[in-house]
């Protein structure tokens, strides 16, 4: 650690910004034999790191590289093809290993450190950095970033303190979570450098609804169904298949979280526009029964002897008062009919409510809430290969301050951590 009396510093490389990306990009750049200086607003390292994952710290995922990039969208995927491709979700788990922190599979492609602990990650990752020996300080929020005449960047800290190098890595964050730092102050240095933003949005985070009975179902999740998010006219905007939980509030549970994004850029594109946004979340509660198959089933069971209940005619199991919601949406008299009781047109209702319960969405539960902040830094102002900002030598930026989101499931760490081993490296040879 730097001693706290300073009011000038230098270094080969700053990195602004101690979370996942930074921690990791200052020691991959030390490793290379670099002088760094890893400069962190707050009092600790990693906050958000050891927020994640209810405190046990998704770190990465099972999928392949290629298969890993896609769920970035088509321009977030090519953009991290290389970053992927160099350091692979196996490549991150193998380097957790080397720092004693041996991770496991779980449910989902998901990957966790088999402590469940996410302070062993965070630990791990500042203790190889120190090593590495690179020099971290803390309580040091950055104010402005600027670029002199010689070349060298100088970053002015509060308290009237100083720090220059030829080359800077920019990962302060975005502005999820606020409450461990990451309150947007990189987005004003973007703006200072002339540099083109997407407009941050939250991402990963609940939804709201104002419907009652969404309400009456909280603490009921739905673990196999597909939800689909539509615009008024009906229009798909998304579709996720993930579990789906019921709140207080409204959804969450990554099935609604990974489509949160779509819900905040209707809702500012509505705002902008003076006009009413109507989005619902469709959850299929059946995603591997087709509704004619669904029909056929039912009209089936109702020709036989006694009718029996819909609850014991369904293929899948639905909790009792979803399935008094999914009643009320197809205008049944009953909640759990028998199934000779339905004419045809019921259960048309029916089967279109089984495969579509519609839960109207206000919007999201903003960035307090979410996970990650989708928008930021153009991808279009970056090298793909090195993370350089394109416009001004020594820059990169790196991490969620990038115009790239993923949805739940370790991929959000292990952009982070592939586009710090990239600028790491980068920063390191320039």
């Amino acid at each position: 650690m730097v001693d706290k009396n300073w009011n000038e510093a230098s270094a080969d490389v700053l990195v602004v910004g101690a979370g996942a990306a930074g921690l990791w990009a200052a020691e991959r750049a030390a490793r290379e034999g670099r002088s760094v200086l890893l400069l962190e607003k707050t009092a600790r390292t990693g906050s958000k790191v050891l927020a994640s994952g209810g405190t046990r710290c998704n770190l990465t995922t099972t999928l392949e590289p290629r298969a890993a990039a896609a769920l970035f969208g088509k321009v977030g995927g090519r953009f991290l093809e290389t970053a992927f491709r160099v350091l692979p979700p196996t490549g991150v788990r193998a380097r957790f290993e080397e720092l004693g922190v041996p991770t496991e599979t779980a449910p989902l492609e998901k990957i966790f450190p088999t402590s469940g602990r996410a302070v062993d990650v965070r630990d791990a990752l500042e203790r190889a950095g120190v090593a590495a020996g690179v020099r971290i300080e803390l309580d040091c929020p950055v104010e402005q970033v600027e670029r002199g005449a010689d070349g060298v960047w100088t970053l002015a800290i509060a308290g009237g303190r100083t720090a220059r190098a030829p080359r800077v890595i920019l990962c302060p964050g975005g502005k999820s979570y606020p409450r461990t730092g990451t309150t947007g102050d990189g987005y004003r240095w973007l703006d200072d450098l002339g540099l083109e933003e997407v407009e941050p949005v939250p991402a990963l985070a609940p939804l709201a609804s104002s419907a009652a009975w969404v309400r009456e179902l909280a603490g009921i999740s739905i673990q196999e169904g597909e939800a689909r998010l539509v615009d008024g006219a009906g229009v798909v905007i998304g579709r996720r298949r993930r579990p789906v939980l019921f709140t207080h509030r409204g959804l969450s549970g990554p099935g609604a979280m990974d489509l949160s994004e779509h819900v905040a850029r209707a809702r500012v594109a509505a705002d902008r526009a003076r006009t009413r946004v109507d989005l619902a979340l469709r959850i299929d509660l059946a995603p591997d029964v087709s509704a004619d198959a669904l029909r056929a089933l039912i009209q089936a069971a109702g020709a036989r002897p006694g009718g029996p209940t819909l609850s014991r005619v369904l293929p899948f199991e639905v909790p009792r008062r979803v399935l008094e919601a999914v009643a009320r949406q197809a205008e049944l008299r009953e909640s759990d009919p028998r199934a000779n009781q339905l004419e045809r047109e019921a259960r048309t209702r029916l089967v279109d409510a089984l495969k579509g319960l519609a839960v109207p969405v206000d919007d999201t539960l903003g960035f307090d809430q979410a996970e990650v902040t989708a928008g930021g830094l153009a991808l279009h102002e970056v090298d793909a290969g090195s993370l350089r900002v394109k416009k001004h030598a020594g820059l990169y930026a790196i991490g969620e301050i990038l115009d790239l989101q993923g949805p739940i499931g370790g991929l959000n760490f292990q952009a982070a951590f592939a586009t710090a081993e990239l600028a790491g490296r980068a920063a390191a040879s320039d």
